[in-house]
């Protein structure tokens, strides 16, 4: 599904579009969000009226998560970032990124089917069409995560398969039973799952897999892993890239150049990340228009970005990140697709007042990264209620090892605790 009537669109037309839906939008979110009415007064900004053009645009004031953050633990449990009475909302999800308590999001219906529209375009751009039948390996939870591919293939007319709470044994063999034609996986689980299946001498390129689709975490724009995904699977692997708090905001066409944002969904800018002018590379600002119910307006995404200046060959005009998402600009961890956070994890670790030093070890598990927490203790039975804190904070099991006192560096400066294997 290519929607040339949308994705084609002079830079005209498109930024009248996106214009029309930004103030259709600030005049629904004006009358009822306080999050947003405090930021814009604080601003300058008042009646939707003041919003006259694309430079009054770039007079709003930009929003980081630390504020989402702030809103929610002032009023909690979901903040003031709500344009409508609570009885409109019906799902709540919340961040996976751990840089302290995650944050909560909550949905309309209409943001709902939004989210569906925007993923199926994610879909689409990999040629996922009605015919196929599309297996998400994935533990539905709090975390969108893959929430929103599910109703992506529901919108596009496919099939669907859930499969959660399963071993990766069991969903190779479900895989199979179904003919799934479509893995939607971060690019670490599908590299797993070939290790799993080379395990059990199964030939995954014997599957009628034809297309696997990658999130949560860097790798499939890399080139040398996303060779190594269609070498174990015989299928073509195409990156996306989005977030908890703006949505699915990308996706990659048949070229593989690069992700593509969807501009007829979302306004993009890249920033200096120091002085906040445009740049060609740097930092990636995004603003939703579907998500009326809790926008983000000129979100600071802390990815790091370049701008491809050659039009893509697949005939699309929306703008093009050359090798997708570069990094991030800060110096977070990502393990079986949720963010971690040094600071998060030191956060965990100074609850326990007997620890006076730790280390953080990143090293690979087969295809999976993972980390090991060295933590001084005296006692190494210790070392269970501080892995139990890991799993409540971040809701994944960290390995935690206990090593002699003083056997761990100290620093007169800055400390470098994570150590890379």
């Amino acid at each position: 599904m290519f929607d040339r009537s949308v994705e084609t669109l002079s830079p005209e037309p498109l930024r009248a579009h996106q214009w029309q839906r930004f103030r259709t939008m600030a005049r629904e979110v004006l009358t009822g969000n306080p999050f947003v009415t405090a930021k814009w007064r604080a601003a300058g900004l008042r009646p939707a009226a003041d919003l006259a053009g694309w430079d009054d645009f770039r007079r709003l004031p930009f929003t980081v998560k630390r504020e989402l953050a702030e809103d929610q633990a002032a009023h909690p449990p979901f903040g003031t970032n709500l344009t409508y009475p609570l009885e409109r909302y019906v799902r709540v999800h919340q961040t996976s990124g751990t840089t302290g308590t995650p944050i909560r999001w909550l949905e309309t219906p209409e943001a709902w089917e939004w989210w569906a529209r925007c993923w199926a375009m994610v879909l689409a751009g990999a040629g996922v069409t009605p015919a196929d039948r599309v297996f998400l390996p994935f533990s539905f939870g709090l975390f969108v995560g893959f929430w929103g591919a599910l109703e992506g293939a529901r919108a596009l007319g496919a099939l669907a398969i859930p499969a959660g709470g399963l071993d990766s044994p069991t969903r190779l063999a479900l895989m199979e039973a179904l003919g799934a034609t479509v893995l939607v996986c971060t690019p670490s689980y599908a590299l797993h799952l070939v290790e799993v299946a080379r395990e059990r001498g199964l030939d995954l390129r014997k599957l009628p897999v034809r297309a696997t689709v990658h999130a949560g975490e860097p790798g499939a724009g890399i080139p040398t892993v996303r060779a190594r995904i269609e070498e174990g699977w015989g299928a073509r692997a195409f990156d996306h890239a989005g977030m908890t708090e703006l949505g699915a905001y990308s996706y990659e066409c048949a070229e593989q150049a690069g992700l593509h944002v969807n501009e007829s969904e979302y306004i993009a800018e890249v920033i200096d990340p120091a002085t906040g002018a445009p740049a060609r590379e740097g930092e990636l600002v995004l603003t939703n228009l579907g998500r009326v119910c809790s926008p983000a307006i000129r979100y600071r995404t802390g990815d790091r970005v370049r701008l491809a200046e050659a039009p893509c060959r697949c005939g699309r005009t929306f703008l093009r990140l050359e090798g997708g998402i570069l990094g991030r600009l800060d110096d977070m961890l990502i393990v079986r697709g949720i963010n971690l956070f040094p600071a998060a994890i030191e956060e965990v670790v100074r609850r326990f007042p007997a620890i006076d030093e730790f280390q953080i070890e990143v090293f690979r598990e087969g295809e999976l990264d993972e980390i090991r927490v060295l933590v001084e203790l005296e006692d190494p039975s210790g070392v269970r209620p501080i892995q139990e804190a890991f799993r409540e904070a971040f809701g994944i099991r960290l390995q935690v090892a206990a090593v002699p006192l003083k056997s761990l560096p100290r620093f007169e400066l800055k400390a470098r605790r994570v150590v890379r294997r």
